[in-house]
């Protein structure tokens, strides 16, 4: 069965340390490798999951520690649910054995992606103005609109490489 990698930045790393493993062996599957950082509302820690290749955004919330246990089931559940919500039909039995485990990875320095997160935590930055507290935010709704969001995929720059995340997530979830 493959897992899926998620590499994690320092300032995550340092709060799952025990998560964190180096076997790198692991195929990572059709998805790829997935980015993780955390961010804060409310001074309730909450993760930004992005994955590699189609730059589709997951947001946990409110993680403690005592969550880390059971954060394969958290982060499957917030998966389904979020693609679900941007209509990108699949069954849990399905999504389950493409994820497969998760092995946290330690900081891969992915420079790319790690911009590309701080942008959508930039622009969330402005979003949660609109509802005050963690509990009021519409977490599926404002991670829809991240997903929404324009992106370059490609070297060239015609208008052909531009698409969103859920689109490129439905390509390849959609065979």
């Amino acid at each position: 069965m493959a897992s899926s990698k998620i590499h994690t930045t320092k300032k995550l790393e340092k709060l799952v340390k025990k998560l964190i493993t180096t076997d790198q062996k692991t195929d990572s599957g059709i998805l790829g490798k997935w980015n993780a950082t955390v961010f804060y509302v409310d001074r309730k820690k909450c993760w930004l999951i992005t994955n590699g290749l189609t730059k589709y955004n997951v947001i946990l919330t409110d993680i403690k520690s005592s969550d880390l246990s059971n954060i394969e089931q958290i982060f499957k559940e917030a998966l389904f649910g979020q693609l679900i919500f941007d209509g990108i039909l699949t069954d849990f039995e399905t999504l389950n054995l493409i994820i497969g485990g998760l092995d946290f990875l330690p900081t891969d320095n992915d420079r790319s992606t790690t911009g590309f997160q701080n942008q959508r935590l930039y622009e969330l930055d402005f979003w949660k103005n609109d509802f005050g507290k963690l509990e009021n935010m519409p977490i599926n709704d404002l991670t829809n609109r991240m997903n929404g969001s324009p992106i370059h995929i490609g070297k060239g720059r015609k208008m052909s490489d531009y698409t969103d995340s859920i689109e490129e997530m439905k390509k390849i979830l959609m065979k």
